[in-house]
């Protein structure tokens, strides 16, 4: 029987709840090139065992592999929850699988079971937007793919179905059990950019979940989708966002049941979904914060309110217990997806506010404004929870005058410019 490895801080339960919670596992090698990994999750759940595989002589890639859970909370069946002994051996039968999957002909897979193996690796590496890759999967991946074979796969099918995902009109909110689409504009220069920037990330998924089955030698060549290129300039940054005048007429028309999500939104730049699950002691009203604890990112952030967002805030959880959500529908229920967009679109009709703008251009608004009044990047990617990077690829620009307004203002003369006592004429 082949000897398990031994690690004091993996091989109990109480040694594993004692490290602190983290996304990274904390990994023990085994062998070169193989470890097995302890995601501690926390929250009064189990952690979760991950084996890690890397053979720089064959592809420089790490490849993980969800093994189970751990025996933290219950105790082990061998199957779903896992001593570390048990996932060990677990891993040793990937590990086995990955070997052989190398030395025999590629297997005849189609592009919705390498995609299922993507999602599987994905979440196991702890993945940010899981939701996300079960979206684009399953409205634009299998439904014209999925049952084709991998093999089968060429640069003219990639091509052609990256092409009709560009062209093909934006999904919006239907009733349940249909599929709705709104009217593109192939006239419009920035809904042909949107549509063509959400084919490159979808097409993004689909070479990520190709490249995996690659590695892991369900594929012989990875030569078809190489060839097939994203579109270029689809990622340009809008520079929507509301003057001081349009948001305030934006408040003043919305309908009163949705007005304080708007006016949270404006005052906060937090997304709407953060907004749903604001609850009433995420706010300190001492410290003028507001305390987001599920984020995007997955990494809670606090954000910092000035005297017109504290008054407003002070105003919704007034009454309310610390655990009650701060904004909810008239009837007590919480709001929930895509629950904004038809309120938002009544508010910009009846504010006279055209094109429509989306919930999303309120965090936009947020963010430009920080930045108009002279915060630096730093500071506006910190009240966002994004990094500073990201800001400067959608807010630098700022507008077109405040950019020519500080570069005078910023810019003095070099004195090279000869006086003269030529005036132009005018009129």
């Amino acid at each position: 029987m082949p000897r398990k490895a031994r690690d004091e801080r993996l091989d109990t339960r109480t040694a594993r709840l004692r490290l602190p919670v983290r996304r990274e596992p904390y990994f023990r090698t085994i062998q070169e090139g193989r470890a097995i990994g302890y995601r501690r999750i926390g929250g009064g759940r189990a952690g979760t065992w991950v084996a890690r595989h890397f053979d720089p002589t064959r592809d420089p890639t790490r490849l993980y592999r969800a093994l189970g859970a751990a025996d933290d909370m219950l105790e082990a069946d061998g199957v779903d929850t896992l001593t570390f002994a048990q996932a060990q051996t677990a891993a040793a039968a990937w590990f086995a699988e990955l070997s052989r999957s190398h030395a025999r002909a590629p297997a005849q897979v189609t592009v919705q079971a390498i995609m299922a193996d993507y999602a599987t690796d994905y979440a196991a590496r702890g993945g940010k937007d899981v939701r996300g890759l079960e979206i684009a999967t399953s409205a634009h991946i299998t439904p014209k793919l999925g049952n084709k074979l991998v093999k089968d796969l060429t640069p003219g099918v990639i091509r052609s179905w990256h092409r009709h995902l560009a062209t093909t009109p934006a999904r919006v909110r239907a009733t349940e059990g249909k599929t709705a689409t709104r009217a593109l504009d192939a006239t419009d220069a920035d809904a042909t950019r949107a549509r063509r920037a959400t084919a490159n990330r979808v097409l993004t998924v689909l070479k990520a979940a190709l490249n995996l089955a690659y590695r892991d030698g369900k594929i012989s060549t990875d030569d078809a989708w190489r060839r097939v290129t994203p579109f270029r300039n689809a990622d340009a940054p809008r520079i929507r966002y509301l003057t001081d005048t349009e948001a305030v007429r934006l408040v003043n028309a919305a309908d009163p049941a949705f007005r304080p999500m708007i006016s949270a939104a404006l005052l906060t730049g937090c997304r709407y979904g953060e907004i749903c699950r604001l609850r009433a002691n995420d706010f300190d009203p001492a410290a003028a914060t507001l305390h987001v604890r599920l984020t995007k990112s997955g990494k809670p952030r606090s954000i910092m309110l000035n005297a017109e967002g504290v008054a407003f805030f002070h105003q919704h959880v007034a009454g309310k217990r610390g655990t009650a959500l701060i904004f909810t529908k008239p009837e007590g229920e919480p709001w929930g997806p895509s629950h904004q967009s038809r309120p938002i679109a009544a508010a910009c009709a009846a504010a006279n506010i055209g094109p429509a703008i989306s919930f999303h251009i309120l965090r936009h608004t947020h963010a430009t404004r920080l930045i108009m009044a002279g915060s630096p990047l730093g500071v506006a990617a910190a009240q966002l929870g994004n990094s500073e990077a990201i800001c400067a690829k959608h807010y630098a620009h700022l507008s077109p005058g405040f950019v020519a307004e500080s570069i005078r203002a910023a810019s003095g003369p070099l004195g090279i410019v000869e006086k003269t006592n030529v005036t132009p004429m005018t009129g």
